[in-house]
């Protein structure tokens, strides 16, 4: 079997410049790193994963909690996240908290008792034990999606990454109002969630932009899941004088709305105009095609990976909260004409 130092020599370099491609503990010249890089396929080498990690007290190796993995939105953050680990050389460990606190804690531990290097983590909405947990052992750990309240002293314990909410959903709000409707409904997430609270947020800046009051009876909480938003839209059809258009706040909400809707013989835009935060691959597939806010889910993945490394790599850098624009899909669900390619999903930016 090829050993480090056979590697080494037929690249022509040094048993530590082998290590350093390796470990990704020095910067190489790109063409060193190539040489080192064609000697270990050539060869055939397979470091030692095991000894490797004794030695520098790193397992390549990064935790990923996330709940609703099967969500879409989630799924290709998790593309986004295996794609930039591995192109650094790290593998996955996966666990579902299901948004869940007490669980939670339970799976951070898990993670940390196989030691990952360090965490990404999408936080329940009662996270106190996460981050007392993560604080008490000292976990390299990113937040993602939501965001966890910065302390007293306003500095943040945690870098964090996340797509803009207050302004897309404000957004979809003033988009509706300009179509003439006048009682826009929002189907909200769960309670304690930063999305939650921006979404609601923009929802309402909305409103004022566009000279609506605010009527709490026209916001109604879907818990971030299909069966909650489907007894949410049932609730706000079933008041007496009932929306003409409705938000909701996530693609599994957006699910439980359209039930709701078709249980009622309601048809979208015709007899209720709907746009939703979220795209998802199969938007586009509905009738009419849904109008809706595209975050850049694989970018936030990326991105989450990055902070990681660079927490990894100084750790004592100050933590550093990271938001991403959207896009405005405009599709036919709004109840106007659809503009040319707006069905197709956008292209996500390129990771950086």
């Amino acid at each position: 079997m090829p050993t480090m130092a056979d590697v080494a020599r037929s690249a022509g370099v040094s048993v530590a410049t082998v290590s350093h491609v390796l470990n990704d503990t020095r910067p190489v010249l790109p063409h060193t790193r190539q040489a080192v890089l064609d000697a270990i396929d050539r060869l055939g080498y397979t470091p030692n994963t095991l000894a490797r990690s004794l030695v520098t007290s790193r397992t390549r190796s990064i935790g990923l909690a996330v709940s609703a993995i099967s969500n879409p939105y989630f799924t290709e953050i998790l593309q986004g996240v295996e794609a930039r680990a591995l192109e650094h050389g790290y593998s996955l460990l996966i666990a579902d908290p299901h948004d869940d606190p007490a669980h939670e804690r339970k799976v951070v531990q898990l993670l940390h008792e196989r030691r990952v290097d360090g965490m990404i983590v999408a936080p329940s909405a009662n996270p106190r034990e996460l981050v007392a947990y993560l604080g008490r052992h000292q976990v390299p750990a990113v937040f993602l999606d939501r965001l966890v309240d910065t302390p007293a002293d306003g500095a943040p314990r945690h870098d964090q990454i996340c797509a803009e909410n207050a302004e897309p959903t404000a957004r979809l709000v003033t988009h509706l109002a300009e179509l003439g409707h006048r009682r826009i409904a929002l189907v909200a997430g769960l309670p304690g969630f930063s999305t939650t609270r921006e979404r609601i947020t923009g929802y309402r800046h909305g409103l004022a932009a566009s000279g609506l009051p605010y009527d709490e009876r026209l916001v109604a909480h879907g818990d971030s899941e299909s069966p909650g938003a489907e007894r949410a839209t049932a609730a706000l059809l079933s008041l007496t004088a009932p929306p003409t258009a409705l938000v909701t706040a996530n693609n599994a909400m957006t699910i439980g709305a359209l039930r709701a809707l078709g249980d009622r013989g309601l048809s979208v835009p015709e007899d209720i105009a709907l746009c939703c935060f979220d795209d998802f691959a199969w938007a586009d597939l509905f009738s009419p095609r849904l109008t809706a806010i595209a975050q850049p889910s694989r970018e936030i993945g990326a991105r989450a990976v990055r902070l990681l490394l660079d927490r990894l790599a100084s750790p004592d850098r100050p933590a550093r909260t990271v938001r991403l624009p959207c896009v405005f899909v405009h599709r036919g669900s709004c109840g106007c004409p659809e503009e040319p390619g707006s069905a197709r999903r956008p292209e996500p930016p390129a990771p950086s």
